[in-house]
């Protein structure tokens, strides 16, 4: 089995502002488009079943498989996923996302970082570890450990 490639992650605020667009290959206007698509399909999904974090697949769109989790706080976490031959588990995906709030909730849990109006800016140093810590959990997951 090919391992699973994360093209690209979204952090979306519960006003459905961006906090984080991080892609990691070249195109990062697809991303930032597909990031902003997503939120129609994740308010559709929340709207049947408020009850679930994991909204599973939301759609498919050129080589890119987009799937999309939402915390406790409604901050909305999407993933782009290179499509494979392979069907790629939901419990492999819900793992990603869960690891992925977990950095997000240290990122917000420090003192020193600011994301309320303004934010700071993702380049700022504070942001530095989680930035480290996304890049990690892309190079696992890619890397098929």
């Amino acid at each position: 089995m090919a391992p699973t490639r994360i093209n690209a992650v979204a952090f979306i605020g519960a006003n459905n502002h961006p906090i984080l667009i991080r892609s990691f290959v070249d195109n990062a206007l697809k991303y930032h488009y597909i990031a902003h698509t997503s939120l129609d399909v994740i308010d559709e999904r929340v709207s049947a079943s408020p009850k679930d974090s994991y909204l599973g697949l939301l759609y498919s769109i050129d080589d890119v498989a987009v799937y999309a989790y939402i915390t406790p706080l409604n901050v909305k976490v999407v993933l782009a996923i290179a499509l494979a031959d392979a069907v790629i588990p939901d419990i492999k995906v819900l793992m990603i996302f869960k690891t992925l709030h977990l950095a997000y909730y240290r990122a917000i849990s420090n003192p020193f970082l600011a994301l309320g109006n303004p934010p700071q800016p993702v380049s700022s140093p504070k942001w530095k570890n989680f930035n480290r810590q996304l890049d990690e959990i892309a190079h696992v997951v890619s890397s098929g450990a």
